[in-house]
């Protein structure tokens, strides 16, 4: 899953990404209304946390933008406003979801993980491929009945092939979907990072890949 955080506090900013990493997540920060938008209409992100209240292009008018522009992200605005009309107006310029500073960390997961769900296909909290088995809400794995122990990367990896449901996916959505900004194009890392999860996954293999296009489950 990747993220979007667009807050111009820099701390704040920093403390979401830093605990949606720890969840598994893929997450670019963005700490003004201009650069957020750019962020947004040139990457596919699953969710884009947006402060209402930046400076410069207003959070209104970030919002009104990426659903004009027919993104596929989902927007939960987030404002220090709590009144029931702020939450009304946020809701009809285009938001997904609303929530009021401060938050609990462990209610904005949940909305997140809630927001990831409608950007795509719906899919099963618990996917299941033979004796593989994926929680996608406690980031937990298991083949037969080992736990497995994964980096967010190997688990991202992992929890993306489950859900294209023997889809090939190429390297090049692999790195747009689990890696963020900062991943270089031209590394290994995918690569590298297959490698690993293969290894924890264990026999008989179980993903596949298909010369030329990608991988698959």
């Amino acid at each position: 899953m990747r993220v979007l955080v667009i807050e111009d506090d820099r701390e704040l900013a920093e403390a979401i990404g830093m605990g949606l990493r720890r969840a598994s997540m893929a997450v670019d920060v963005a700490n003004d209304g201009s650069s957020g938008l750019q962020c947004a209409l040139v990457n596919d992100y699953d969710v884009v946390l947006l402060d209402r209240d930046l400076p410069g292009l207003h959070g209104d008018k970030v919002c009104a933008e990426i659903v004009a522009q027919g993104a596929r992200s989902r927007v939960l605005m987030l404002t220090a406003a709590a009144t029931i009309d702020d939450r009304v107006d946020g809701l009809g310029r285009g938001a997904d979801d609303y929530l009021a500073k401060p938050f609990a960390f462990a209610e904005l997961l949940a909305r997140v993980h809630a927001l990831a769900r409608r950007a795509q296909p719906a899919l099963p909290p618990i996917l299941v491929c033979g004796d593989l088995r994926v929680d996608t809400c406690e980031r937990r794995a298991w083949r037969g009945e080992e736990p497995l122990t994964l980096g967010p990367k190997e688990f991202g990896v992992l929890e993306l092939l489950l859900g294209a449901r023997g889809r090939v996916i190429s390297a090049e959505e692999l790195l747009a979907r689990v890696w963020d900004e900062e991943a270089d194009p031209f590394t290994t890392t995918v690569k590298v990072t297959m490698s690993r999860l293969r290894r924890k996954l264990g026999d008989p293999p179980v993903i596949e890949t298909v010369p030329q296009s990608g991988y698959r489950i």
